[in-house]
């Protein structure tokens, strides 16, 4: 089953960054690193990206037929996803356990999601 770890930036994540040494901020990103091999190693991992801050976003609607993009967020943002993993396991306890593994889980929340399947559905 397909799990989703996400990383959220949020006012806490973002109080507890600022109180970090250069040092442990590099350790901070070292450790997704070393996650990542890990469960690359372990054959777990489909894949994992960080992304980019939402400022850099593009919002997309279709009106009309007609497709609308407009730069960055409609509104400040208070909370974002920043990065995620996505996993191939077992169950909910193997990818809580990988979950626990990430770095921001030791100074934040880190959320697990499962992946909906929906290769059995008909068009």
């Amino acid at each position: 089953m397909k799990y989703m770890i996400l990383i959220q930036s949020n006012p806490q994540s973002l109080a507890v960054w600022e109180t970090l040494t250069d040092q442990q901020r590099t350790d901070l990103g070292l450790g997704h690193l070393r996650l990542t091999e890990e469960m690359r190693e372990a054959g777990v991992l489909v894949v994992s990206e960080g992304l980019g801050d939402p400022a850099l976003a593009t919002q997309v609607s279709v009106r009309d037929g007609r497709t609308i993009t407009s730069d960055g967020p409609y509104a400040e943002v208070k909370e974002h996803l920043a990065g995620f993993y996505l996993i191939d396991v077992a169950n909910l306890d193997e990818a809580v356990a990988w979950a626990a593994k990430a770095p921001d889980a030791a100074y934040t929340r880190v959320e697990v999601r499962p992946v909906l399947d929906m290769s059995e559905w008909e068009l």
